[in-house]
């Protein structure tokens, strides 16, 4: 078997194919970024935890999980006196980019200006970003009212109900005004571009002559999840800080924190299945994810043969309601699935299971067809499902058309 490939990618004979085994964030606090559709989640659940969603939007959460590193770094930064202009925070998505990112912005807000120092100039460094949530700086930020703080985003598309494709570049050219007018209150301006991937070429050329010539007393915080595909030019003028995915066990306490009603042995199976998102654990504990995916490894289990019946049955369930998001939540897993499938066979080693029976599935195809094969599988589904969204395919046949073809190529 062949070793797997540097930096993600898997050798297929043709080429190398990356490939991304995480299933794609579509939670309502960090819409997916590569659909522009919000959270899978029911118009019931989103009423049922309004609460919830505030305390995790990042605007108004108080709190940071699992990146102390991130942190020292960024305090280290501030007490230095020579704070860099620009910052590129980037990571997978849900893992806390941008609750980092407004953690800092009110924090430095909060400061009011330069580092303090003492009355013989060695004042003790702050220890921590954190701003008491009953601070008129936290409670402006998290209202949107802060005059020296500018949140540029992806606008939402209120006739096709999703996030628009691009941040505007309307948008995107506020920054520049904005960071060179005076503070409104004697210190930093700041600007959070968060997504700032998804800002076009004219977008991305406007940042770049606000990193050339930096106005004084500002501070520019771009968050991504894919850092690397942004303009060189842009990277290199921001100091880049690059969040990891959180451990396993830490996801498995925030999600007792925030989903309590969650089971002990599913709030691991969880942690697992989002790979250090607590953001993508959240989105599948509330649009019932795991339970689809036992569906899902059940069902892939009789192969070879397909067993048709309950083929049918599980289309029928993701296809039943437009609007409940459990086709996009079905769909995203079997494709991060096969991911997973191709990326562990490429490496040698089956990744620990999420449910049971898992490792033998995959043994069983392993055996029955290459790694080539199984990433064209993979590409072919991908392109499947992608073209059923463009094109508004029957989605119910789609289901059966994917299955289909795990079925081929397992025979």
């Amino acid at each position: 078997m062949r070793p797997a490939a540097p930096s993600g990618l898997v050798r297929s004979g043709r080429h190398d194919v990356a490939l991304d085994p995480r299933p794609p964030l579509r939670h309502s606090l960090a819409p997916d970024r590569s659909t522009g559709r919000t959270s899978p989640l029911s118009r019931a659940a989103r009423t049922e935890a309004p609460v919830e969603a505030d305390l995790l939007d990042p605007r108004r959460n108080p709190d940071l999980t699992g990146h102390d590193e991130a942190e020292r770094l960024l305090l280290e930064a501030w007490s230095s006196g020579r704070l860099p202009h620009a910052w590129l925070i980037g990571g997978a998505p849900g893992i806390g980019k941008a609750t980092l990112a407004f953690r800092f912005a009110r924090f430095v807000l909060a400061q009011g200006g330069e580092p303090a120092a003492g009355l013989f100039g060695d004042a003790a460094p702050p220890s921590s970003l954190r701003i008491d949530p009953g601070h008129p700086v936290f409670r402006r930020v998290a209202s949107g009212g802060h005059a020296d703080l500018l949140t540029v985003e992806r606008q939402r598309d209120e006739k096709r109900d999703r996030l628009k494709r691009d941040i505007a570049v309307d948008d995107v050219r506020k920054i520049g005004p904005f960071l060179r007018r005076t503070s409104a209150e004697g210190g930093w301006r700041i600007a959070v571009i968060d997504g700032a991937d998804r800002m076009n070429l004219s977008g991305l050329n406007a940042i770049l002559k606000i990193l050339e010539e930096p106005p004084p007393g500002a501070l520019l915080l771009l968050v991504s999840d894919n850092p690397g595909g942004m303009l060189p030019t842009i990277r290199s003028r921001c100091r880049k800080l690059t969040l990891k995915p959180l451990p396993e066990d830490t996801v498995v306490k925030l999600l007792e924190s925030h989903r309590p009603d969650v089971a002990a042995e599913d709030r691991a199976a969880l942690a697992r299945l989002s790979e250090g998102s607590i953001g993508r654990a959240i989105e599948l504990a509330d649009a019932g994810g795991l339970a689809l995916y036992r569906e899902m490894v059940g069902l892939l289990s009789s192969l070879p043969r397909l067993d048709i019946v309950a083929a049918h049955a599980f289309g029928d369930k993701l296809t039943r309601k437009q609007d409940d998001g459990m086709y996009e939540t079905a769909t995203g897993l079997l494709v991060w699935w096969l991911a997973r499938f191709a990326r562990s066979l490429a490496r040698g080693a089956w990744p620990a299971e999420v449910v049971a029976g898992e490792a033998a599935l995959m043994t069983r195809l392993a055996h029955a067809r290459g790694l080539e094969r199984w990433v064209e599988v993979w590409e072919k589904v991908q392109r499947l499902f992608a073209r059923a969204e463009s094109a508004n395919l029957d989605r119910k046949q789609v289901v059966l058309n994917a299955l289909a073809t795990l079925e081929a190529a397992a025979a």
